[in-house]
């Protein structure tokens, strides 16, 4: 296992982060850009542009840096305000950002993405493109959700998990998550006699751990959205830090500053991750012990047989969840048949010189629930 200084190290020596900052800490407490908070961030990222690291900024702040012009005080509940102080403060924030960045010589891109993006596998895999060919011209991409057009239904609901999603995206060594909280501490941190958690190796750790640190007025993300970013990044082996954004130059250099998370798993492919973290799952497949063995110890396609049961309604080429009996959930994946087809199937074998009962539909072949090609083990 690698102790805390090779973790810094990975850090440190990284070839591609993503760097997620909060609202709070680029705009002032009544809304609006706070500029001297936009360059310090820039400029340590700027930093390690020119030491030939990409960065990546996911950045919240558009529907903040629009509460001023718009005359709002609060941030605003209702989803149709949220989106005219989005529309009102996109441009303000890459305006600021643009202008932070330039006397570096750095070229920012703005890149606003819904989960619907996410979602769709054609979306998702443009996404990667479009980002591959900004990093491949020296442009820092500044993403942050489009509040303008998404729905409540289809909200990512903070840029920590946006973030992560990211992260995966781009295939990122290193994931800086950026507050106002400088850690992750052991109790309340306004408490004396609590301390700073330098490391997290495993999700025990985190049992009895104070996450009750809420969000300012002027974000939605909270202490529990960053430990779920943090958790769904160390699953595909990226090191993640959670500090301040005051300390967003050592965390870039790999000081020893903030929490950081260690890899609790190794890099799945591109699909594999998409799978497991972004897909829109529509349905589950609850299997038996044997079925359940056979896809999460040894790897194979699901059979019909192996099914018991089946909930909610999905077409051909969905996303679904595979369940065991006691309904935990072991793996995900692409189902070759709709609910409805799939119905008389389960529990079957596919055999087509035996009985009608066990024949697939009319005119089809004989094909697995999910071939272990589009199967992902959680």
């Amino acid at each position: 296992m690698l102790c805390v200084s090779d973790l810094r190290s990975a850090v440190r020596d990284a070839h591609r982060i993503v760097v997620k900052v909060g609202s709070s800490s680029i705009t002032a407490p009544q809304g609006g850009i706070d500029r001297y908070r936009v360059q310090a961030l820039s400029t340590a990222i700027a930093k390690r542009w020119q030491g030939e690291t990409q960065v990546v900024l996911v950045s919240s702040g558009a529907i903040a840096a629009g509460m001023t012009p718009l005359g709002l005080s609060r941030r605003p509940k209702d989803l149709a305000t949220q989106q005219a102080a989005a529309s009102a403060g996109q441009g303000s924030l890459m305006a600021a950002y643009t202008q932070a960045f330039s006397p570096h010589g750095l070229t920012v891109g703005q890149v606003l993405l819904t989960a619907d993006d996410m979602h769709r596998r054609s979306h998702y895999v443009n996404a990667s493109r479009t980002l591959e060919r900004l990093l491949e011209l020296e442009v820092v991409p500044v993403i942050n959700e489009n509040d303008t057009v998404a729905t409540d239904e289809i909200r990512f609901g903070d840029n920590d998990r946006l973030a992560a999603l990211v992260a995966h995206l781009v295939d990122a060594d290193a994931l800086i998550l950026l507050s106002d909280v400088d850690a992750l501490y052991d109790g309340n941190p306004r408490v004396a006699g609590t301390a700073r958690i330098p490391l997290v190796t495993s999700t025990e750790q985190l049992v009895g751990v104070d996450v009750s640190s809420g969000s300012s007025h002027v974000g939605t993300g909270g202490m529990v959205t960053k430990l779920a970013a943090a958790t769904m990044a160390v699953e595909e082996g990226i090191t993640v830090v959670l500090t301040s954004a005051a300390q967003a130059h050592e965390a870039l250099q790999g000081d020893d500053v903030g929490t950081l998370f260690s890899p609790t798993g190794s890099k799945k492919s591109a699909r594999r991750r998409w799978l497991a973290h972004a897909s829109n799952v529509t349905g589950r497949l609850v299997l038996d012990a044997g079925a359940v063995e056979a896809v999460v110890q040894r790897q194979t396609s699901l059979l019909p047989v192996g099914v018991t049961r089946i909930e909610g309604r999905f077409a051909a080429g969905d996303t679904v969840d595979l369940c065991a009996p006691d309904g935990h959930v072991v793996a995900r994946g692409l189902v070759g048949y709709n609910s409805t087809e799939l119905a008389p199937l389960v529990g079957r074998r596919l055999d087509t010189t035996s009985s009608t009962r066990s024949r697939p539909p009319a005119g089809r072949a004989p094909r697995t629930v999910v071939r272990r090609d589009d199967l992902v083990v959680l």
